[in-house]
């Protein structure tokens, strides 16, 4: 393993080169929602700093908090 992120404050480790979505889903986390894996569907938003990402296009990196995208009416 090369480090870890912090979904919703639980630690998942990682390894080199490994998206967010594929390290969750390694972990048994499913509550993201991974559906076609190459960022299509946008079913793997997640919130990251504050920014929301897919989970399935975005690399991992060492010690980024990672909680579920909130969708809000503008």
């Amino acid at each position: 393993m090369i480090g870890t992120i912090f979904w919703q404050g639980r630690p998942v480790p990682f390894q080199p080169g490994e998206s967010v979505a594929s390290a969750l889903n390694r972990a048994g986390i499913r509550a993201f929602g991974l559906f076609c894996g190459i960022g299509q569907c946008q079913g793997c938003l997640v919130a990251i700093e504050g920014r929301t990402f897919e989970a399935c296009l975005m690399r991992c990196r060492d010690g980024v908090e990672i909680d579920t995208a909130r969708v809000t009416d503008a």
